[in-house]
């Protein structure tokens, strides 16, 4: 693997709050475009070793990966992890609504993942692995950048493609191509008997970040009922595909997704909150585990986060996307989730596309029963095993 000149470029910094075990570090890499950017790593004694990108999504951090990282490094690999632009102890983004929001947008979310890379003295990485939102910014690494990174594993969010140019409209005319929702279907929505309106436009608006930061619960309170609701422990996620992106389709995914329409996510998810005797039997996430999920969010509040969501459904941002249309994802590429994780089948059609057009070198496809949107966290074990697999099999040049 080739190697860049990497001076001195990071400083090592205590964590005590994640009680990160022997092999597993936290420092600080300066100047990646514009961050001062966290990073977890193990596997780093040796920085010869084929290097693994994690990349975390919402509302996670770095170290979402904790339970992979030491049996990757334990393989054979540097893993790298680091909290993204928006998140955890990452600085020098802008935390303000009315802010440099596009800053956020996915090209840039991929340049920090290139610039991430080539300030630890590389110039690729074996595979980028994302999930939730992370996975949208792996798929984009490896469609824009392949030779950096040479394959993907994307988790409980597939890639349908890059938005899509009008085409042949010399002989056919003008035709749309625009977001998946427009003004009208959030009108359906919220005309339905249950009215309902969608999360990821809940998530852009200017309340949601107070609504969850200020949580009436408290933060840490909010964060359990919200990561009890997407995982397999909420008995009502028993996903299934949507025939299509009506309003009445979406409406029969859970509130977590479509949210009743006059609720913040704050109360929506209030009313999942387990009880006592399940939050002490949660072995994929103890109390001590999510305090450094609420401690990082209750410092940093939630905008940072939330504005990848305002670039997600912004047309004007997005328009820059068009210029990748129809390309491929075409380096080896696998897909993880968990079997009850409704973000599998959340936009109705990326799942198929996802292994049959947008990616042409599909090696795995694999849903995990017992794990919902937290695949990573509720089934550890199971996770590594299809990534080590994965890793073996799908090597580039």
């Amino acid at each position: 693997m080739k190697h860049l000149n990497a001076s001195s470029i990071a400083q090592e910094t205590r964590a005590p709050d994640m009680k990160l075990p022997p092999g597993m570090r936290s420092r600080i890499v300066r100047d990646v475009n514009g961050l001062e950017m966290h990073v977890l790593e193990a596997g780093f004694e040796d920085e010869t070793r084929p290097a693994v990108l994690l990349l975390h999504g919402f509302p996670e951090l770095a170290y979402s990966w904790r339970k992979l990282m030491l049996p990757l490094a334990q393989a054979g690999y540097r893993v790298i992890a680091p909290d993204q632009r928006g998140y955890g102890q990452t600085s020098g983004w802008d935390d303000r609504y009315d802010g440099d929001v596009r800053s956020f947008r996915l090209i840039n979310l991929v340049q920090d993942a290139v610039a991430l890379v080539f300030a630890l003295g590389l110039t690729r990485v074996q595979a980028v692995v994302g999930h939730d939102f992370g996975s949208s910014v792996a798929a984009w690494c490896a469609l824009i950048r392949p030779d950096v990174f040479r394959s993907v594993v994307m988790m409980s969010a597939p890639f349908g493609g890059a938005p899509v140019l009008a085409f042949d409209t010399v002989s056919k005319g003008p035709q749309q191509t625009g977001a998946l929702m427009g003004a009208r279907l959030h009108e359906e929505l919220a005309g339905l008997e249950r009215p309902r309106k969608h999360y990821q436009w809940y998530y852009s608006s200017r309340e949601a970040d107070g609504n969850m930061r200020h949580a009436p619960q408290g933060v840490h309170a909010f964060m359990r009922a919200y990561y009890h609701h997407k995982s397999a422990d909420w008995q009502g996620n028993t996903p299934y595909r949507l025939k299509d992106a009506s309003a009445a389709e979406l409406a029969k995914m859970p509130t977590y997704y479509l949210m009743d329409l006059h609720l913040g996510m704050a109360e929506t998810v209030a009313q999942e909150m387990p009880n006592t005797r399940a939050i002490a039997h949660c072995r994929w996430l103890p109390d001590d585990e999510l305090a450094v999920y609420s401690a990082a969010f209750a410092h940093t509040g939630f905008q940072g986060a939330l504005n990848w969501y305002r670039c997600s459904t912004s047309d004007d941002i997005n328009a820059e996307l068009k210029v990748f249309s129809v390309r491929t994802i075409d380096v080896p590429s696998g897909f993880i989730a968990g079997a009850c994780d409704w973000g599998v089948y959340q936009k109705p059609g990326a799942f198929e596309a996802m292994q049959t057009r947008a990616c042409t070198r599909m090696a795995s496809c694999d849903l995990i029963e017992g794990a919902g949107h937290w695949v990573q966290q509720e089934q550890p074990l199971a996770v590594t095993k299809l990534l080590l697999q994965f890793l073996a099999t799908n090597q580039s040049p």
